[in-house]
Parts: structure tokens; sequence; C-alpha cells
């Protein structure tokens, strides 16, 4: 009797610990620098794959949080992260928003064709595809190995872009201030922009 008690207690035990250890928490990034800095020879490297990271995205909108990949596209996550802790993203417009595709940002210069002087080959995994609305993918030119700052969320699935462009990441909350994005840089309506990105970084819980 005493073993069939323990058996039905530990049961009743095991989900609630499982579900205390699926609770994350997240604590803000200090920033690496106190003034914008736009230009780098490289990302020194700030992350690490083995935690999980959520930038949230403070725009002329609303906020829009993301969560990233780094265990999917390191070097892509690392290069986001390490550019928003030097405040490269800080007041950046959307210069590219095309309905029923996606809103894109991350030049500096507001043309689509500014970077942060450095570029890199994209990351690819064929189990992370633009397969649904909200997708944050790395945005680049010709090249494969021309991956910058500029990045994109999709406002719906985009197949023709598997394969071609960098997963690494996917928005959790705010599509409806992405959805309400627009790029139109005329007297009355200025594109819209992200005043502030900020970087959470997951708590790992020390065992003791």
């Amino acid at each position: 009797m005493r073993l069939k008690t323990f058996l039905k207690q530990s049961l009743f035990v095991l989900p609630i610990l499982l579900g205390n250890a699926c609770a994350l928490e997240f604590v803000e990034m200090k920033p690496l620098s106190s003034e914008r800095i736009l230009k780098f020879d490289a990302p020194k490297w700030v992350v690490n794959p083995a935690k999980q990271y959520r930038a949230v995205l403070q725009t002329s909108k609303g906020n829009i949080t993301l969560e990233l990949y780094p265990q999917i596209a390191p070097k892509t996550v690392n290069s986001f992260v390490f550019l928003a802790l030097n405040h490269y993203y800080d007041g950046v417009p959307f210069h590219r928003v095309i309905e029923n595709f996606m809103a894109q940002t991350g030049d500096p210069t507001g043309l689509g064709t500014g970077g942060p002087g450095y570029q890199f080959y994209v990351e690819l995994d064929a189990k992370y595809t633009f397969d649904k609305a909200g997708v944050l993918g790395q945005a680049r030119s010709n090249s494969l190995a021309s991956n910058g700052s500029q990045f994109f969320i999709t406002y719906v699935p985009y197949p023709s872009l598997n394969g071609a462009y960098t997963v690494f990441g996917q928005l959790l909350e705010g599509m409806n201030i992405l959805k309400s994005i627009q790029k139109d840089p005329n007297a009355q309506n200025k594109a819209d922009l992200i005043q502030k990105m900020t970087i959470l970084e997951e708590v790992v819980p020390v065992i003791k």
C-alpha cells in the first residue's frame, strides 16, 4: 500500500515540477555602449546558444516581441543581439512594407542599401521555414554571404523564401502592431520606426 501511495503521489507531483521548469524567466541585457554605434568590423560574441533570447521592438505603433533562435542560427542571432546592444536599431525606419508579404527594417539609412560594416553567410535549416505568419528572417542581397543588419517579419506564409533566407526567430506578441506598420515617408505620413530595441536573456536557475 505504501508503494502504491508513493507512486500516485509521484505521478501527481511530476507535472507540477515540469510546469515550473517550463516557466522561463528573462532579464534585460545591459547595453554594450552608451551611445549609438553604426559601423563595426565584426560582431563580438555576446549570446549563449544554450539560452533563449527575446527581442522587444518598441515601435511608433506599439511593441512587438520576438522569440530568437540561437540554436538554429547562432551567427545571425548573435549579430542581431550585438547590434541591438549597441543601439544600432534605435530610430531605424521600416523602409519596405509589402501587404500580404512582410515588413522590413534594420537599415539606418532607410534606403535598404545600408549595413553594419560586415557581412556573413546565410544559416539554413530545413526544419525552420517561412510556413506561417510572423516568421523572422534575415534580409540579404543577391549573394548568400551578404547577411548584415536588415531583417523582416512575414505577414503570411511565404514558401518561396525557403532555403534561401535565414529564419532566426518568430513573432510572439504584436501581430496587430506589425500589420499597422506603414512605409509612407511623405509630409503627412512618416515611415514607422523602431524607437528602441531591448534584448531579454533567459535566466538559468542555479541548482544547489
